[in-house]
């Protein structure tokens, strides 16, 4: 859902009348993650995507009824449905949709918070009712403020011992943690079910080192929806002229620079450098902290001399065990950009905890659907749903 932030909220700042149909869980293989969306407006307009094309005309189709009166539900398609091929999924895996009409008009600006939340790039959350009680069935519930339903709305559908306070712990409880999925509330003899999406702010990547390389990392890695700060202690090479693809450009020195700065388990820790005095500095102390990835380029007479200094320095061997040296995927890159494809290919297979291995070489669903990046998040299934998050590797990559 709020990977269309901005379409959803011109929309309702306009008042105008809309259907969304949304990925709520996927069952197998897919080619689109959980939390995926596809908008149609009332003049026939598309913007986003629920399949990658398997199913998007019969999900269109579902969004027009539910624009001409319909309701809000859920819709399956997979490959033991007699229609599977008729949409076309045949990469194997079952979808549920949750289409859910938004009428517009006077008011229809109330639900956009979340919304617009994501679209100026901070933390945001939103859930959707997609079963339970009819009464309350497409609601959307705004992650860290009141909820669009009350403890008389749980009262008039059945739900009188539940209290709204408890729904609404349940949907910030599960975006302050970053994760995506189908939440159940248990409700006695009924089920609340929520689909709750979370959009953090864009994960960090800091590169410390002004070399060549450093804009073909920046450039790639902001099109992965990091935010990228590039740092040397150097003024001459450490210019916004230098690294155009960069958010921001620091003349500090590196291991300065990481004291003062805050990071997360998302955050990726990428030294460019080959001055020792500088790269070890920087490297102990990002290998200290509970970031997502510590990196370090160089040839293997490189990596065997910085192992060497760190361990000198006191870095223990759990520690040095996840730095990842030399950094890259063994691409054969050349190129600065190659260079870039081949660190940010290790980035992703050790969030992932894939193999990094040719697809023709693996088996089992080609697409994941545990963690991904998508506009800085990541998501996570969450009990209910039918994914499992896989833990990223602890040992480094092969160069």
């Amino acid at each position: 859902m709020l990977e269309l932030a901005q379409d959803v909220v011109g929309r309702l700042g306009r008042g105008e009348a809309f259907a969304l149909a949304t990925v709520t869980a996927i069952r197998g293989s897919a080619p689109l993650p959980v939390g995926t969306s596809m908008l149609v407006d009332a003049g026939g307009s598309v913007a986003g995507s629920v399949s990658g094309g398997c199913v998007e005309g019969a999900v269109f189709e579902l969004c027009a009824l539910a624009l001409d009166g319909g309701t809000a539900h859920t819709e399956r398609f997979g490959i033991d449905d007699e229609t599977a091929f008729a949409v076309g999924l045949s990469c194997g895996g079952e979808l549920e949709v949750f289409v859910q009409p938004f009428p517009g008009g006077a008011g229809a600006d109330a639900a956009g918070e979340p919304f617009r939340r994501a679209l100026a790039g901070s933390d945001a959350g939103v859930a959707v009712v997609v079963a339970g009680p009819a009464s309350l069935v497409g609601r959307v519930l705004p992650a860290g403020g009141d909820a669009s339903i009350t403890d008389a709305d749980l009262d008039a559908a059945g739900l009188g011992h539940v209290r709204a306070e408890r729904v609404r712990a349940e949907v910030d409880r599960t975006v302050a943690s970053g994760r995506t999925g189908l939440v159940d509330v248990d409700c006695g003899e009924t089920v609340l079910r929520l689909f709750v999406e979370s959009r953090l702010a864009p994960p960090r990547l800091l590169v410390y080192g002004a070399i060549a390389f450093g804009d073909a990392l920046a450039a790639a890695a902001t099109s992965l929806g990091y935010r990228v700060t590039v740092c040397d202690q150097r003024p001459v090479f450490a210019t916004p002229e230098r690294f155009p693809h960069a958010n921001e450009v620091v003349v500090a020195r590196p291991v300065e620079h990481l004291a003062a700065t805050v990071t997360d388990e998302r955050t990726v820790v990428v030294v460019l450098g080959h001055d020792a005095r500088t790269d070890v500095p920087v490297l102990a102390a990002a290998l200290e902290r509970p970031v997502a990835f510590v990196g370090a380029l160089g040839s293997r007479r490189t990596h065997d001399e910085r192992m060497r200094l760190l361990r000198e320095a006191g870095v223990g061997d759990a520690a040095l065990a996840s730095l990842h040296s030399p950094i890259g995927l063994d691409l054969g890159a050349a190129t600065p950009a190659e260079t870039a494809l081949s660190i940010l290919a290790e980035v992703v297979a050790a969030r992932t905890g894939a193999s990094g291995r040719p697809l023709r070489e693996t088996t089992g669903p080609i697409h994941r659907t545990g963690p991904i990046h998508r506009t800085g998040p990541i998501h996570r299934t969450v009990p209910g749903a039918d994914a499992v998050a896989v833990p990223a590797p602890t040992a480094p990559a092969a160069h």
